[in-house]
C-alpha cells in the first residue's frame, strides 16, 4: 500500500445516496483473483447500456472528471455487502478519496485497508463540495480540505491516519511487531511463522 500525504484534484460529484457495493462494482464482475482490474467495471450498470455502450448523462462518463482522484457522494455510501471489490474498483480507477455524509461500517474499514481515504463531512458541506469546480487538495497530515474559497477541517482517527499516511496494511502492520513475536515465539516454545 502506498503511504497517502496529499491529493491535488477536481472532484466528482456522484449526488446518490444509499450507493451498495453491488452498485459500485455488479457481483457479475467479482471473477478477478487480485485486487487491480476493477476500475472498468466501477458503476457499470450507471456509466453503461445494455449494449455497453457509454450513457452520457451519467457523471463518470463526462471527460471534465477523467483523472479526478476525489469522489464527493451521498449519505451511506458502501452499503449493502461486506465486499472489498467496492474499494477495490474505486482505487483501481483512481480515487483516493471519498468524501461522504456517512459510509457503511464494513466499506469503512475496507477503505483503511486499502490506502483509500473516506472522509465524513456534514451534509451541507458535502453538497458545497459537490458543486466545486477548481482543484481541491487533500492534505492528510493536516486534516484541512482546501478549496479555491476555504479551508475545511476534517476528523480522522489517529490510528488509521497513521496508517495511511505510512502505508501499512495488515501484513505491514503485523512487521512491525515482529521482534516481539519472534521474542514471544522463543519464550513459548512455539515454531516461528516468520
Amino acid at each position: 500500500m502506498d503511504p497517502f500525504k496529499k491529493i491535488s484534484s477536481i472532484v466528482t460529484p456522484l449526488d446518490k445516496v444509499n450507493v451498495d457495493t453491488d452498485q459500485i462494482v455488479p457481483k457479475q464482475f467479482l471473477k478477478l483473483v487480485q485486487k487491480s482490474g476493477f476500475g472498468k467495471f466501477l458503476f457499470f450498470n450507471w456509466r453503461y447500456d445494455e449494449n455497453e455502450n457509454k450513457k452520457s448523462d451519467f457523471v463518470l462518463n463526462d471527460p471534465k472528471y477523467t483523472n479526478s482522484q476525489i469522489l464527493v457522494a451521498g449519505d451511506n455510501f458502501g452499503c449493502g455487502s461486506s465486499r472489498e471489490h467496492a474499494v477495490w474498483a474505486l482505487l483501481d480507477y483512481g480515487f483516493s478519496v471519498i468524501i461522504a455524509p456517512s459510509f457503511a461500517d464494513i466499506f469503512l474499514s475496507n477503505c483503511f485497508k486499502n490506502g483509500v481515504l473516506p472522509i465524513t463531512l456534514d451534509q451541507k458541506i458535502v453538497e458545497k463540495l459537490q458543486q466545486e469546480t477548481g482543484k481541491v487538495e487533500v492534505d492528510l497530515e493536516n486534516q484541512i480540505i482546501k478549496t479555491p474559497s476555504e479551508e475545511i477541517r476534517f476528523d480522522i482517527d489517529s490510528y488509521k491516519k497513521k496508517i495511511l499516511l505510512e502505508g501499512l496494511d495488515d501484513i505491514a502492520q503485523t512487521f512491525q511487531y515482529e521482534k516481539e513475536i519472534s521474542e514471544f515465539e522463543r519464550e513459548s516454545k512455539i515454531p516461528s511463522v516468520l
